[in-house]
């Protein structure tokens, strides 16, 4: 992985120290909120319901064993003890107290780590595939393109006030697990006819207030010319996004109203002064920062693996384990572990301090020293040895953290939502928690099959309701909770926004309504094997709909 250098770590500590002053003089009178805000914003600090917000950035979902130990050590020193890990493979710290997160800050520096650019009308944490480097159905390592683009904007200058948020996603793989189609610019890497790397570009997606899938602005960018590009589009918006309403600032609002051929002849302008320029790409930077993201050192392992099979046949515990949280390695013998964050009863994406400690020890005891986060709020340990999974599974068990849920009903994508958001309509955690425990028997969960659902507090869309196989949107009724449901969201190659099924339902009524989804998908499915998302494409969201509301609904 990136390993920060002297202009790296220099940038941080200096933010840090400039970071402190302005805290000091804010806390002194000196600056007013308004002057503070934009400051604390581009340091990832919010204000949230009860307690100032700290967001840490974990670029492209990538951190280090000793990364993930001192994000314990400041959740114990500075935090309750714990840390919040988003869909944006972020961590967030709930309750900093103001004047200690500039020591916060600087702990994290130590190890390479910060909060720059995790909010702010700029460019945010760049994402990608969480088995990025180690799955078989990827054309490359897409990171080292990720490491470049977090380098480059990284205090741009014509890029730090934009006028909305803005996010990348680089994905190389074939199933696209970076969600490209809805950032503000996805990136797909390819190959075209002759071979030549380069990269499918889509603008103009996102979701929030208003979903919207991004399109293809180009079928194949070379490789070199990946920053020129990707800066060419951000002039263009830069220049004609809106600033006046806060609801329409976003690039996809200017796709749709400009059109995708008239926004890409504006790019396409800009880009024809910036062709072969200054940040064009050479064979020496392309090396210099792929060098970081080289093959560890593996083992060769033969086909067989003696303890595996044994535990398979002997634990039925570690066999529904490794059913759902063992993905495919691209090296013969090794597999991909994903450590599920969403026991019931516990807050999706929550993690203690000491589990975090516990994901540390296993990933050198187990791996490489290398852990990831993923868009689903699970943390993945990307190299292990699959005749070692029985042991890695007892000490997850030992830590709380083997819950074979990854893929099913439970393993829910929930924002924060009214618990701590000042933004939010409605309450998230409690609702996931709700359902957890009216589908806590794992046996019903394995026979229902893969089903993802996500929860957003409100329609900021934290918990990316949309694109969720069902999805929950908390909404204000006169000051009261309810949520609407969506159905047939999809994430990857054939992104689909999810359809509103009707009116929306108070949260005592969810765990039922949901409960009647999965009957009716059970109850409708030719097979096992077809998924809850392919019944509601097959036959529609009607008998879903008649089902919750009853016949005179269609």
């Amino acid at each position: 992985m990136y390993r920060y250098d002297h202009y790296d770590q220099a940038l941080v500590d200096e933010r840090v120290e400039q970071f402190r002053d302005q805290t000091r003089r804010f806390l002194a009178g000196e600056l007013s909120e308004d002057e503070f805000k934009p400051l604390r914003l581009q340091n990832g600090l919010y204000v949230q319901k009860h307690a100032p917000m700290l967001r840490i950035a974990i670029p492209y979902g990538t951190l280090s064993a000793e990364q993930m130990r001192k994000l314990a050590d400041v959740a114990d020193r500075y935090d309750r003890g714990y840390g919040h890990f988003t869909t944006r493979q972020n961590l967030q710290l709930n309750w900093p107290e103001l004047d200690r997160v500039p020591d916060l800050l600087a702990e994290l520096a130590t190890v390479g780590m910060h909060g720059i650019q995790t909010s702010g009308n700029c460019v945010r944490n760049v994402t990608s595939d969480h088995f990025a480097g180690v799955a078989p159905d990827e054309l490359v390592d897409p990171r080292p393109y990720c490491e470049l683009l977090r380098q480059w904007s990284t205090f741009h200058p014509e890029f730090s006030f934009l006028p909305r948020k803005f996010k990348i996603a680089v994905s190389a793989s074939q199933g696209d697990r970076a969600a490209v189609q809805v950032h503000d610019i996805g990136l797909r890497v390819v190959r075209n006819s002759d071979g030549a790397l380069g990269f499918e570009v889509w603008v103009g997606g996102g979701l929030g207030r208003t979903p919207i899938i991004g399109q293809r602005l180009r079928a194949f960018l070379p490789e070199r010319q990946l920053l020129n590009y990707i800066e060419a589009i951000l002039r263009v918006y830069n220049r004609y996004g809106r600033r006046d309403n806060l609801y329409k600032a976003r690039i996809k609002i200017l796709v749709r109203e400009l059109g995708v051929e008239a926004f890409g002849r504006e790019v396409e302008t800009e880009f024809s002064a910036m062709h072969d320029g200054l940040a064009t790409l050479t064979d020496d930077e392309l090396s210099r920062v792929s060098a970081f993201f080289q093959q560890p050192p593996y083992r060769e392992l033969g086909a067989d693996a003696p303890e595996f099979d044994l535990a398979l046949s002997r634990r039925p515990g570690f066999s529904a384990w490794a059913a759902r949280c063992v993905q495919a390695h691209k090296v013969p013998g090794y597999v991909a572990v994903t450590v599920s964050l969403k026991p019931h009863g516990i807050a999706p994406g929550d993690a203690t301090s000491e589990q975090m400690r516990a994901v540390a020890d296993l990933a050198e005891d187990f791996g490489f020293g290398e852990i990831r986060v993923s868009h689903q709020q699970n943390l993945v340990l990307p190299d292990v040895e699959r005749n070692a999974l029985p042991a890695l599974h007892a000490r997850l068990k030992d830590a709380g953290l083997a819950t074979p849920n990854v893929g099913l009903l439970t393993d829910i994508i929930s924002c924060p939502g009214g618990d701590f958001c000042a933004l939010a309509n409605a309450v998230a955690i409690p609702v996931a928690n709700a359902i957890q425990q009216q589908f806590d028997d794992l046996d019903d969960l394995f026979d229902i099959g893969g089903i993802e659902l996500n929860i957003s507090g409100c329609m900021n869309s934290c918990g990316q309701h949309h694109i969720g196989h069902i999805g929950i949107l908390g909404v204000d009724k006169a000051g009261e909770e309810w949520y609407q449901i969506s159905i047939g969201g999809s994430q990857g190659p054939q992104t689909v926004i999810g359809r509103i099924l009707g009116p929306s339902f108070s949260r005592d009524q969810i765990p039922g309504v949901i409960d009647t989804l999965v009957r009716t998908y059970v109850a409708r499915r030719n097979s096992v094997e077809e998924r809850f998302i392919d019944v509601v494409n097959r036959i529609g969201p009607d008998p879903f709909k008649q089902a919750v509301y009853g016949p005179a609904s269609s």
